[in-house]
Parts: C-alpha cells; sequence; structure tokens
C-alpha cells in the first residue's frame, strides 16, 4: 500500500497500563517504519483500528487490551507487528459457578436534580416521549390487509389528527404455525403482549387478529376486552376489513389527538443501550461517552438498560461484582447460563461473534468486543436483570437479557419498556426503530464526516484528543433529554428510517 505524505501525527490508543498491544487512531492507517515519541517503530502495515505489538511475544504469551487477557499468541510476533485475527487463540470464557457475586458495589453518586423531560402522562401511571397509534397483530397472515390499511389511514385520516405523531403496523412473524404451549414460546407472546402496551402508544391498544391462529388475539388484550380486536375472518371481504380497520383507528386517534406534553422526572424515562456495526473504537470512544451518559441518567433516576448476551458473557466477570446483591448476580448468571444451553443447542458457539465487518474495524473475537461492549454500562451498581420480553420493573441501571442482534436486540428492548435507544456504532448502520428514537453515536470521526446526515453525536473527537469522555457524555445527556421532550428530532426519525420487528423464539415452529 502507497501512502501520500502527510501532516497528521500517528497516534495509537494503549486503555490500560497494562496492555500490551495498542489500536492505530489515523484513518487511513500507518505504513512500515512510522515511529512514535515513546520509540516503537512499525515494522509493517497496520490499518485503523488494529491492533500493533507494543513488545515482543513468544507463542502462548498473553495478549491484553482493557486490561484483560483477549487471547494468547498463535506464534511469536515481533514488536511493532500488525497483531492479526489469525494470530490469536481465544481464552475460555469465564467459568460462571466460580464468579464473585456483588463483592465490589458502586458507592451511589449524588442524585442529579432539577432536569427533567416534557412527556405524555399515560392513564396507567407511565409516560411517553411519542404519542403513537399502535395497531398490533396476533399472526403474520393479517400483515398485508394492515399494511394497506395503515397506509390509507396516515395519507386520508392522520392529518386530522396533528397530536399524533405517526400509525404503526406491529407486524412479526409469529402466530401460528408454532408450538404455542411450548415452555420457551413465553418470550415470543409475551414480547408481542408488552409491546402493545408499550408507553409512547398511549394505552389506546388495538389488535388486528385472522381469526384461526393459534396466537388468540384475546391474549394480547390485558383486559380482554372485545371492542379491542378485529377478526378479519368475521369481515364481509377486503373492502369492509379495510373500513372497519380505518373506523377502529380513527376513534383512538381522537382521543390520543387531546394529549399533550407535560413535564415529567427523568425517573419517568427508560433508555436502551445498543452496539452495531462495532469496531476497535467502540469500546474507547462511543461506549465510554454512552457509559458516561448513562450513569447521569442513573443519578436523574431513570431507567438504563444494557443487553446482547453473546456479548456480556466473555466480560460478565467484571459485572457481577457490581451486581446490587447477591441474588441479582445469580440471575445474571442465570441468563449467561440459558444462552450457553440455548447456542450449545444449536451447535454454535461464541465464535460465531463478531461479524465480517467488526473485523475489518479492528475487532479479533468476542472477547475483545465484549470488554469494549459493557462499557457502555458505565460505573453504576447493577440494579436488575430483566429476562427476553418481559417488562423493567426496577429504576437504575439494569441488565435486559436478549441476543446481539441489532434488531432482535431493539425488538425485546421495546418490549421492556423502552422509550427511546442509543445505538453506537464504528462501521455504520441505518437501523431504526417505528416506535422509539434511535440516537446514532459514531466511534470514529470519519464515519462523522461520512455520514452527516445519519449519525447523530460523534464520539470520535475522543480518539483524536479533541474532546473527553466526560464532554461527550454531557453532550449526549442533553440529547437524549431533547428527544425525549420532542425539542430534537434524531436524523433516523427525519428521514423516517425503520427496521421491521424482530422476535425472539426460541420455541419449536410446526
Amino acid at each position: 500500500m502507497s501512502f501520500k505524505k502527510t501532516n497528521e501525527i500517528p497516534l495509537y490508543i494503549k486503555v490500560n497500563s497494562k496492555d500490551n498491544v495498542a489500536i492505530i487512531v489515523n484513518s487511513k492507517g500507518l505504513p512500515e517504519g512510522t515511529s512514535f515519541p515513546c520509540g516503537l517503530t512499525l515494522v509493517e502495515y497496520v490499518p485503523q483500528g488494529h491492533k500493533v505489538a507494543l513488545s515482543d511475544f513468544e507463542a502462548g504469551e498473553a495478549i491484553i487490551r482493557y486490561g484483560e487477557v483477549i487471547g494468547y499468541a498463535q506464534s511469536p510476533m515481533k514488536k511493532g507487528c500488525w497483531v492479526k485475527e489469525s494470530f490469536i487463540r481465544m481464552p475460555t470464557p469465564p467459568e460462571l459457578d466460580a464468579l464473585p457475586l456483588a463483592t465490589k458495589i458502586p458507592d451511589s453518586e449524588p442524585p442529579l436534580e432539577g432536569y427533567t423531560f416534557l412527556g405524555y402522562r399515560n392513564p396507567d401511571g407511565t409516560a411517553g416521549i411519542k404519542n403513537i397509534l399502535g395497531i398490533t397483530t396476533s399472526v403474520q397472515c393479517v400483515a398485508g390487509v394492515l399494511d394497506y390499511a395503515v397506509n390509507r389511514i396516515k395519507k386520508e385520516i392522520l392529518p386530522n389528527y396533528p397530536n399524533v405523531h405517526d400509525v404503526v403496523a406491529i407486524n412479526h412473524t409469529y402466530g401460528c404455525g408454532v408450538a404455542i404451549n411450548a415452555p420457551e414460546a413465553a418470550i415470543p407472546i409475551r414480547t408481542i403482549q408488552n409491546i402493545a402496551t408499550h408507553p409512547n402508544l398511549g394505552g389506546e391498544v388495538m389488535v388486528v387478529g385472522l381469526g384461526c391462529e393459534k396466537l388468540a388475539p384475546g391474549r394480547l388484550v390485558h383486559d380482554g376486552d372485545p371492542e379491542k380486536i378485529l377478526s378479519l375472518q368475521d369481515q364481509n371481504g377486503f373492502i369492509n376489513m379495510i373500513e372497519m380497520i380505518t373506523d377502529m383507528a380513527e376513534d383512538r386517534l381522537k382521543t390520543l389527538n387531546e394529549r399533550e406534553r407535560e413535564i415529567c422526572p427523568v425517573s419517568d424515562l427508560v433508555v436502551g443501550l445498543q452496539c452495531g456495526g462495532s469496531d476497535a473504537f467502540s469500546g474507547v470512544t462511543a461506549n465510554p461517552a454512552v457509559g458516561y451518559a448513562a450513569d447521569l441518567l442513573v443519578r436523574a433516576g431513570a431507567t438504563v438498560m444494557f443487553s446482547e448476551v453473546t456479548e456480556v458473557r466473555d466480560a460478565v466477570h467484571l459485572l457481577t461484582p457490581r451486581a446490587i446483591n447477591e441474588e441479582i448476580g445469580r440471575e445474571l448468571i442465570h441468563e449467561m447460563k440459558w444462552y450457553d444451553d440455548y447456542l450449545q443447542r444449536g451447535e454454535a458457539d461464541r465464535s460465531a461473534n463478531p461479524s465480517p465487518g467488526n473485523k475489518k474495524g479492528g475487532l479479533s473475537n468476542v472477547v475483545e468486543k465484549s470488554l469494549g461492549s459493557i462499557v457502555k454500562s458505565g460505573t453504576s451498581a447493577i440494579n436488575g436483570v430483566v429476562p427476553p420480553g418481559e417488562k423493567a420493573k426496577q429504576k437504575g441501571l439494569l441488565f435486559a437479557a436478549t441476543p446481539a442482534s441489532d434488531f432482535v436486540c431493539g425488538t425485546l428492548q421495546l418490549a421492556s419498556g423502552m422509550h427511546l435507544q442509543i445505538f453506537t456504532t464504528g462501521r455504520g448502520t441505518p437501523y431504526g426503530l417505528a416506535m422509539a428514537p434511535v440516537i446514532k453515536v459514531s466511534t470514529r470521526n470519519s464515519l462523522q464526516e461520512q455520514w452527516k446526515d445519519l449519525i447523530d453525536v460523534n464520539a470520535g473527537q475522543i480518539a483524536t484528543g479533541e474532546a473527553s469522555i466526560e464532554k461527550v457524555g454531557w453532550e449526549l445527556f442533553r440529547f437524549i433529554l431533547d428527544v425525549a421532550s420532542g425539542r430534537k428530532q434524531t436524523w433516523a426519525e427525519k428521514w423516517g428510517l425503520h427496521n421491521d420487528l424482530a422476535l425472539f423464539n426460541p420455541a419449536p415452529v410446526t
């Protein structure tokens, strides 16, 4: 590879004093012969985000990043060389039954007072940050009809109700052809049930079913009110189906249109955290800034959920000591064990993560990825564990057990009551959710420059020394409150970008 001569100062990031590798900051990488003030000289080209050896390695020697072992050298390596994925042998995961529980519970920081947001108070006492009519389906068979009806409603009826932000079809690929009574079927069913009562939907439940599905529509209506259910097999043809759906929707739009924002405490807010398209900068720029913002939210009384079991499993030994008590620690271990068994049944293992894009961005294996991922959780005590698809019950920092898939994690966090999501990315993704704003945080300056109209907050300045973790954390905290209050929009909201919901269904399909 040839390089043009520039005035760019060569930079690398060493996270912990114990580390014997560092990552290259410079956007084009650095060529062989590059020297650093510390005396390190590259013996070959190293791309941006990839690891450089800070010392000579013998075969079998531990490779350390974040102060933790991310693997072992497959063969000898020279100081200044590019530490490639193929050079690293993964370590064994932490033994779950030997983990310390609640041994390093963080002290509570002083409450952060005086911060509020403008939300919509719901009949059940919760608050929403959007005013949306959500129409739930009980089975995939009705999705086409509902989509047709929703398009008509948004075009012809919604403009008459200016205080309602949107009408959303809550479609999914469940409801029939499934083992509805299998024990693990509880996960997709409660996910759909809880999304139907999401706080951004204002309590106006509406379910469209077919009439012969295994997931009876009545199971999605907590009070069993038949007036909230429309069954298509009871209607006289397509036109009548559409008219019945639009009439039911308009009744609810009238109610939602009367709602107005009011001052709400930050303790009403539920914020989800997630990574997607991660790279080696995720754990040193965006995720630490999100972690700082998470600590601020917890101090202000909010509920904050971090997730992604497979991207926590190899760093769980750093989390169980932060559990508020041993019971919460055991719940965290339970979710790790359940997922270990789930992967084993599918004859998969943790090496299936990271993705090719993650590796191109400098992440060698899931251990390194996990150590960077958990930084999103900040430094607060872990106050609770949320099984997949259940509602969050506690305030403070929670672990919501989800797969690492962006779409499945987002769907499950919605079911847990998430108002908005903070999504860090190094490679970039246009991912979004229809029911909740997604705030995109870039790990690198070059991604923000490339995607100026998709990235909301740039944490890449941390790598170049232009901003501190604290500065970006506060910027993100204030942006969260502005988005929650409707004062600002995310780019994904502006463009109307959203992905389909993706249920987590570990039960059999018949």
